[in-house]
């Protein structure tokens, strides 16, 4: 049975997917660049934010790559104003698992500064237990997010499920030795997860339950 369950953000508890599409064009935009499809910007949905931009615009320098991220972070600032809120009973299921005693906890390509303050916005700064953000740490896929939340709580990787709505973190997961459960309705295709041999893929958070008693 689970001790640890980590949690992907961005698509996987906050449906923000529209909401990054919209600043990743607008930053785009900014800098005079052709704005990426909403499709392109899925795929790199989860990913740190400078490894986001180097794959949308390949041919650009560290120093446009710079721009990018802070015309980027400006304008999600502005947009978070209004938090994009939780997936339909994502909060219910979280805080039902934080009573029976599981162990919560983040794992997300978001920034420690973003992820604290849209924890703070919606009151939520000590809810859980642990989190790692991309700047602080290797970004996804690599598993040292993972490694470091498994010493932090001193549980073994067989005893901790990562929860997210893209390869990368099914990757992070396999990489970790840490089982994983996919989400259907984030940015990538659940057909995408099959290689990575998650215990299930769910459509509503709260199916989760079926995999961590088992």
């Amino acid at each position: 049975m689970a001790k640890l369950l980590i949690f992907d953000w961005d698509g996987t508890l906050c449906d923000s997917l529209s909401q990054i599409a919209s600043c990743v064009r607008s930053s785009a935009e900014d800098q005079g660049l052709a704005p990426p499809s909403f499709s392109d910007i899925r795929e790199i949905v989860g990913l740190g934010l400078t490894e986001s931009f180097c794959r949308l615009f390949p041919g650009l320098t560290k120093g446009q790559i710079i721009l990018m991220c802070s015309a980027y972070s400006r304008h999600f600032v502005e947009a978070d104003r209004t938090p994009a809120p939780f997936f339909e009973g994502a909060l219910g299921v979280l805080e039902d698992l934080k009573s029976k005693g599981y162990f919560l906890a983040v794992a997300t390509g978001k920034s420690r500064v973003g992820l604290n303050r849209t924890l703070k916005a919606r009151g939520m700064i000590n809810f859980f237990h642990g989190s790692r953000c991309a700047d602080e740490t290797a970004g996804k896929p690599n598993p040292l997010m993972l490694n470091q939340l498994l010493s932090e709580f001193n549980v073994l990787p067989g005893d901790a499920i990562m929860v997210g709505d893209t390869e990368y973190d099914l990757a992070m997961a396999v990489s970790a030795g840490v089982s994983s459960i996919g989400v259907s309705y984030g940015a990538h295709c659940p057909s995408r997860f099959d290689k990575y041999h998650p215990l299930g893929c769910i459509d509503k958070l709260i199916e989760i339950n079926y995999y961590i008693n088992q």
